[in-house]
């Protein structure tokens, strides 16, 4: 199993349109600051699967020689999370897509055009492709009902993405997500500032402690940390093109 990063930017990116501050500045210049929207791309033998289709997906597939993938996994119905499947147009056709259907219908009235054939499937029920095991899971993330979080399994090997959530996930989720290799957790900004529907770098850091990850990555990243390269003498972000093998 392979895992990459293709995009661990919030819903604006960094740089931030307008904006001058050290994060966007390093990022102007090519710094690891610089951060397209949320995508991650999951690999086997067997296939390419990805997690939410970023706005910026074009550019991910470009950068990562990437001409198609065998599925796509949606999180839920954020703008910055499925907007991207549009640039499947004339690149490949009836694309296979999964979630849970409350998250699929409401992504449908913006991607039909492009005749995806959706899979439902149900929070906490397991489902097997390209030769992994894949559980969707609920999170909190409100306004939106039904938001997920991901496990992937492969042997003994267990990846958690949390999606975006806050800390309020529920107990049955927590059980689901203990012992990770690899946390990847939703973590928008710095430990002194608070959001209602995301964590903040020192709760992402609290839950991989609660879990036991052996291994955390904070991702959907806003521009109000520092640099990359000195927040990341701090804190464990991640950054677009990030790999993970197991």
């Amino acid at each position: 199993m392979r895992l990459t990063l293709l995009g661990t930017g919030d819903a604006v990116g960094t740089p931030k349109i307008g904006c001058n501050c050290p994060a966007c500045a390093d990022a102007r210049k090519g710094g690891k600051s610089q951060r397209l929207r949320f995508s991650i791309l999951v690999e086997s033998d067997q296939g390419k699967i990805l997690i939410d289709t970023s706005p910026d997906l074009r550019q991910q597939f470009l950068r990562q020689r990437l001409s198609g993938i065998d599925g796509v996994i949606w999180t839920h119905g954020h703008y910055d999370h499925y907007a991207g499947f549009g640039e499947f147009y004339r690149v490949q056709n009836k694309v296979d897509v999964y979630g849970i259907q409350e998250t699929l219908d409401y992504i449908d009235r913006y991607v039909s055009f492009l005749k995806p054939r959706y899979h439902y499937v149900k929070l906490y029920e397991p489902f097997d492709l390209i030769g992994l095991e894949f559980t969707l899971f609920k999170v909190s993330h409100p306004p939106v009902e039904n938001p997920a979080g991901v496990v992937i399994r492969e042997g003994g090997t267990k990846v958690v993405i949390t999606g975006d959530t806050n800390p309020d996930i529920p107990e049955k989720s927590l059980e689901l997500m203990k012992d990770p290799d690899l946390l990847i957790a939703d973590a928008i900004v710095p430990p002194h500032i608070h959001i209602k529907k995301h964590m903040n770098s020192e709760e992402a850091m609290a839950l991989a402690q609660k879990l036991d990850a052996k291994k955390v990555v904070l991702t959907h990243l806003s521009h109000l940390f520092r640099p990359h390269h000195i927040e990341s003498m701090f804190l464990p972000l991640g950054y677009d093109g990030q790999v993970f093998e197991f």
